[in-house]
């Protein structure tokens, strides 16, 4: 499936309402909006999969407003970026909960490697926005160009993002024995 099926599929749910259109949308993105979530959210499946229904009710509802300007992958992520920081936003007045005590609850409650609780643990010392770059550019595989427009920045900064954040990854990794191995 190409991108001109997609742009075939916004047309017919743009112009004619189709939903069974945005359904085909929906299953060829939704594994990759899902992942880019559970990566944002350190593992926690259940606030993923709401931030990415979320993401999806907003795709539809705003479909007409499409343009075709990027690939509607770009158009998708960027809705899912804003969903994800007006989530962070929302929820800043928990800031005050105990932060170990939460990720005790979430490392318990979810099956994941050791290896992948590390690179959750190094994800969380960088910046928001270095953070979704670099989940972008490595686990999305997004050009940095898309990058920069669904993180609605300069290519240059967004190319600093992945940098300063492969750095600090880099750094954190080898201090907690990843470079030795």
């Amino acid at each position: 499936m190409s991108n001109t099926d997609d742009i075939r599929w916004v047309t017919q749910v743009a112009l004619l309402g189709d939903k069974r259109a945005f359904d085909k949308l929906t299953c060829k993105y939704q594994s990759f909006i899902r992942r880019f979530f559970l990566n944002l959210t350190m593992g926690n499946v259940p606030l993923s999969d709401d931030l990415a229904q979320e993401t999806f009710i907003k795709a539809y509802l705003n479909i007409s407003s499409f343009q075709g300007l990027s690939g509607f992958s770009t158009w998708l992520y960027r809705i899912a970026y804003n969903v994800y920081h007006d989530s962070v936003r929302a929820h800043k007045s928990y800031a005050d909960l105990d932060q170990y005590q939460i990720d005790g609850q979430h490392q318990t409650q979810n099956e994941f490697s050791a290896e992948k609780m590390d690179i959750y643990k190094a994800l969380k010392i960088l910046r928001k926005e270095e953070q979704t770059a670099v989940l972008l550019f490595y686990m999305e595989d997004k050009t940095h160009k898309e990058i920069a427009r669904i993180m609605n920045c300069p290519l240059g900064t967004a190319k600093t993002y992945i940098l300063k954040g492969k750095e600090k990854l880099s750094v954190y990794l080898t201090q907690t024995g990843y470079g030795n191995k």
